[in-house]
């Protein structure tokens, strides 16, 4: 056995495998691979083995789909068969809410390149025979969809690596992974110690056991799921002779997905009353075990599939699969370096191994040896998860997502479970206003604030909700008169030391600001890709603020830590800091009434410390809403008499709370963007117009610099551009296509309505040449062609006299 290594792969099911032959694929041939047990040991010799790409996240399904494709490939190179059936796939909707989502997501993959189709019930029936279509209204099909071997696949993913330079020692039981001093880890076996500069902990039932070794927690948890193999089907048999394969079919409706098997069927359930396995921890005596039949879980699934699938109820049971496999909260994998462990990997809760395996090696590969991936991998990011997560939260949170597996996914949903969490001192006095509530980051944020006689809960549909009269009241006030709410829900920072000004001027791209002042730039990636988009605000030469999105702490600490210098210290003080904002035009009247430090002649981006009422504030004259607005900072043991002050000053001016719904759509009005919809790592600063606030005057050579310069004389291909959208009750989400003279030739970042014009708003990127002021186009939402205008100018405050004034 090797005592040295490059990188040290924890794990030998699917994804364990892909991320070795990734590496190698890559370049780096000094990788192993360590198996307690024989490949393909845990989840992956149990899976269905079945693939798809339908998934709402537009990179997901994009990951999934090279995925698939890959497997072509890997039995070109090893010489082995996959066992790859591309037989396509339907998936059902009986009704309008679930056919909804699947014109959205036909339209998503019209841009991407994926030839998905909505099909009739009278072409349901002919593509997949065994379905009763009745109550059915349409489906997707999806020609990708398939099944394959999973033990074939996993050992030729093995085999590929190791053709590669990769070696592979299996029935070797890690018992500790231990830091070097130098950031290197010692993996202590039963075979004896190997040193590794790198650790993948791919090791899937057992991934929590194993970070828990180098004292991580990894959120994800282990899930009972049961598939049923049937014998013979007269109608499956009968397909078979005549030499065709019967597709896959999705049923959400029953919670089921359905495959032919041999000449047989496959069906498995996501039920309601299921289980999770192993709360404690997995055994490490499991392995090739199955768990004991539980047909009573999945009774009423069953009784649903033989009303939907007829053929089921008259062909017996051959065999019954029941396995663990494990989820993190939101059911996507937890992808890359681990906040705060040098060179340690997650490579974990890839749930759907055969569809999402490839791509999640593809990134982790590419993200060790280059330093960076080639597309925006958030939403699988290891780090969208932040310490404050614990078991307690996982559990109910993987419960409620294996539930909602086959579920409509809503883009305004807020899902109940293990909630209310985190909370701030204002939450019920929000309360009692009426909030109804979302969450970011685990914490407790106020969507909207329903009137006494509108209900506290915000009905999920892809279509105009019922918060819309309510944004409506919101957007008004602060347009009006004057609006407050939390700025809890932005990430914070603290850069201190004598360095501060000049890493910042490094890590940076914009203007680092002088005392008393703040600027907006953005955080590049070496390739010039948007991995950050922040207000910096100077308290003095030493000493910085910082501020950005709430849900990125984790992500953008893992930067600040990987690009650590001397003479500077970088703290997450997110939750140690907050306050509110306050926008509109008699914003800077009550804020005049609450203090006798002077405030009215703040100019738009000065700072200034004063107190509040009784509060030491720090003030920053600045908003997202495009109004005149401040955003005031405080700490949270004050937070409360910050707010009678403000809030008793306000009602003479009319104020009222707001919360994200309305936020959202102010900012359309300024055609602001926002982080991971226009601003994120997919993206560059001159795509999205964060090139204006580069400072390429500067004499450092900040992180991504050659690459905006080299755009900047270039020019980008693609511009961000908005349209007005004559739109009926369903407005832009995100990702629609946009059509410009019959062909498809962008994609809608995000929109909205905004309540201020009575207008719906899409944000799209378009090629340069077509941002034109009049423009016409048309943008698909929900299966209709919308004719849509593109707009040059502001809707509100276009000069910017009312922001800066």
């Amino acid at each position: 056995m090797k005592t040295t290594t490059r990188v040290a792969v924890i794990g030998g099911g699917v994804v364990g495998c892909s991320v070795l032959y990734h590496l190698t694929k890559l370049g780096w041939s000094d990788v192993m691979l360590i198996e307690r047990s024989d490949l393909t040991s845990g989840s992956t010799w149990h899976a269905a083995g079945g693939f798809h790409t339908l998934n709402g996240d537009t990179n997901m399904a994009a990951l999934q789909g090279y995925t698939i494709r890959l497997y072509k490939e890997l039995e070109e190179i090893t010489g082995l068969s996959c066992g790859l059936h591309h037989v396509g796939g339907v998936t059902l909707a009986d009704n309008r809410d679930r056919f909804d989502m699947l014109l959205a997501e036909r339209a998503k993959h019209r841009y991407m390149g994926l030839e998905t189709e909505i099909v009739t019930p009278e072409e349901i029936a002919k593509i997949a025979p065994v379905t009763n279509t009745d109550g059915i209204i349409g489906a997707l099909y999806d020609p990708l969809d398939g099944h394959l071997d999973p033990s074939g696949t996993t050992h030729a993913y093995a085999r590929a690596a190791r053709m590669g330079g990769a070696s592979i020692e299996t029935h070797c039981h890690v018992h500790e992974t231990n830091q070097r001093p130098d950031g290197t880890w010692d993996v202590v076996t039963d075979k004896g110690t190997i040193h590794a500069e790198h650790l993948v902990n791919a090791a899937g039932l057992w991934a929590r056991e194993v970070g828990a070794m180098a004292g991580l927690y990894l959120p994800l948890h282990p899930m009972e799921h049961q598939y049923i193999v049937t014998g013979e089907v007269p109608e499956i048999a009968a397909i078979i002779d005549a030499g065709g394969e019967h597709p896959h079919v999705m049923d959400p409706a029953g919670e089921s997905y359905l495959r032919q098997e041999g000449r047989g069927l496959c069906i498995g359930f996501y039920e309601q009353p299921c289980r999770p396995w192993a709360v404690d921890g997995t055994p490490w005596t499991f392995g090739h075990e199955l768990l004991p039949d539980d047909f009573d879980k999945i009774e009423d699934s069953i009784a649903f599939a033989y009303r939907r699938f007829p053929a089921l109820e008259r062909a017996g049971v051959k065999s019954v699969i029941h396995g663990p496999f494990t989820f993190a909260p939101d059911g996507n994998p937890l992808v890359g370096p681990v906040p705060g462990l040098r060179n340690y990997w997650s490579a974990c809760a890839v749930m759907a191994g055969f569809s999402q395996g490839g791509g999640v090696g593809l990134m982790l590969a590419q993200w060790m040896v280059e330093g960076e991936c080639e597309r925006d991998v958030s939403a699988m990011d290891v780090a969208r998860y932040g310490d404050w997560i614990t078991p307690g939260y996982t559990r109910p949170k993987v419960i409620e997502n294996y539930q909602k597996r086959f579920s409509v996914s809503y883009p305004n949903e807020e899902l109940p479970a293990a909630r209310p969490f985190r909370q701030t001192p204002m939450y019920d006095v929000f309360d009692s206003l009426g909030a109804v509530w979302g969450h970011q980051y685990g914490l407790e944020v106020p969507n909207y604030f329903a009137a006494p006689d509108e209900p506290r809960f915000e009905t999920p549909s892809f279509r105009r909700s019922n918060a819309f009269q309510a944004t409506a009241r919101e957007v008004k006030a602060v347009r009006e008169a004057v609006g407050i709410n939390e700025v809890q829900n932005f990430g914070k920072y603290l850069v201190t030391g004598p360095n501060a000004r000049a890493w910042l001027d490094r890590i940076m791209a914009g203007r680092i600001p002088k005392p008393g002042r703040l600027s907006l730039t953005p955080m590049l990636s070496p390739r010039g890709r948007i991995i950050g988009d922040f207000t910096v605000s100077c308290l003095n030469e030493t000493t910085f603020q910082l501020t950005a999105s709430y849900g990125a702490q984790a992500y953008h600490m893992r930067w600040f830590q990987q690009n650590e210098a001397e003479g500077v210290h970088v703290e997450n003080i997110s939750d140690r800091l907050t306050g509110f904002q306050i926008a509109g035009p008699k914003a800077r009247e009550v804020l005049s009434a609450c203090t006798r430090d002077p405030i009215s002649d703040m100019k738009f981006m000065d700072i200034r410390h004063a107190c509040i009422g009784m509060v030491d504030c720090l003030v920053q004259r600045v908003s997202f809403t495009g109004d005149l607005g401040y955003e005031i900072y405080c700490d949270p043991m004050a937070q409360r008499a910050l707010w009678e002050t403000l809030w008793t000053a306000g009602q003479a001016h009319g104020m009222r709370p707001f919360g994200m719904r309305a936020m959202m759509s102010l900012r359309l009005d300024r055609f602001f963007g926002a982080w991971l919809l226009e601003y994120g790592p997919d993206y560059t600063p001159a795509e999205t117009g964060l090139d204006r606030f580069i400072s390429f005057t500067k004499d450092t050579d900040f992180i991504g610099r050659a690459a905006a310069q080299a755009e900047r004389e270039t020019g980008p291909a693609r511009r961000l551009a908005a349209f007005e959208v004559d739109a009926d009750d369903a407005d832009v989400n995100a990702y629609e296509p946009v059509w410009i003279d019959g062909t498809v030739q962008g994609f809608c970042t995000s929109g909205g309505y905004s309540h201020h014009t009575g207008k719906s708003i899409a944000l799209a990127l378009i090629p340069a040449g077509q941002v034109q002021d009049g423009r016409q186009a048309e943008i698909e939402i929900l299966g209709q062609m919308r004719p849509a205008r593109l707009i040059a100018t502001p809707l509100f405050d276009a000069d910017g006299a009312r922001m800066r004034g």
